[in-house]
């Protein structure tokens, strides 16, 4: 399975965001996109969904238009992570983990005990099943987060695209996820997550994607494109690329140069 995007132009009706991205995300593979705010990542992953129309260029499933394929056809292999979502109803945890369901469930139909099975397994994956008969709208906003990234998994999908997923997470939950998107990976689904954290493209990242400006900069093996000066385009600020001991991971290290350093500017005890 292979989604792919030839010479991409996207953006919102009366202003173009980005244009001339061409780009494929194939099965078992974690690609990244990494890019300073601004940079046309989120209008570039609802282009590829097929939530805004292209502008110019063609999003293409196994070969095939996305302008041509039913919504629900396209909801049962492709899945999505929004970068934020606003919830107004008291709905159970459960039952938001269950609405990704709805593209397996025939219309006016009800989720079988099967249906939640699978939204119960995609809770304990990401260690929130004691989470399920809170209200959505009352835990903090990394549950909801997790909850979200639950409600994509419980859609079984064969590609997912997941916007800035840790971006309100914890430390711990973080790496949680990380660990959840390897995973999806050896499994065989095609994984595309944004971030703005270089570490977790060494972590996970099959290849990775620079996006500045709208423009797709370079794709590639993350220690190939993640470079200081590759860092220093994208955000303006020194970075070291450092390789640990281990021989096997490797590190950004911003500069310090203008920071306060431990004990600087504190008065003399």
């Amino acid at each position: 399975m292979t989604l792919s995007a030839e010479h991409l132009d996207f953006g919102y009706r009366g202003r173009s965001v980005g244009s001339g991205v061409s780009i494929d995300i194939r099965s078992g593979e974690v690609l990244c996109l990494l890019g300073p705010n601004g940079g046309g990542k989120t209008t570039l992953m609802k282009t590829l969904l097929g939530l805004l129309p292209a502008l110019a260029g063609r999003v293409l499933l196994d070969g095939e238009d996305i302008v041509h394929m039913r919504r629900k056809r396209l909801a049962r292999i492709v899945g999505y992570v929004p970068q934020a979502h606003l919830a107004f109803f008291p709905f159970a945890v459960l039952d938001i983990v269950l609405m990704g369901r709805s593209a397996h469930i025939p219309l006016f139909g009800a989720p079988s005990q099967a249906d939640r099975a699978v939204a119960e397994r995609a809770l304990g994956r990401l260690g929130i099943a004691h989470l399920k008969t809170r209200v959505y709208t009352e835990i903090s906003g990394g549950e909801r987060q997790l909850v979200m990234i639950a409600r994509a998994l419980a859609q079984e999908p064969r590609i997912l695209i997941m916007d800035e997923p840790t971006a309100s997470l914890d430390f711990g939950n973080q790496l949680r996820v990380l660990n959840q998107i390897a995973a999806l990976a050896r499994a065989g689904i095609a994984v595309v997550f944004s971030t703005h954290d270089p570490d977790h493209v060494f972590l996970c990242g099959d290849r990775v994607a620079l996006l500045h400006d709208g423009r797709m900069e370079e794709i590639g093996p993350p220690e190939a494109i993640i470079t200081a000066a590759s860092l220093k385009r994208l955000y303006g600020v020194d970075v070291q690329v450092v390789e640990l001991p281990d021989h096997e991971t490797r590190t950004c290290v911003p500069s310090v140069h203008g920071l306060r350093r431990r004990g600087e500017g504190l008065p003399a005890p």
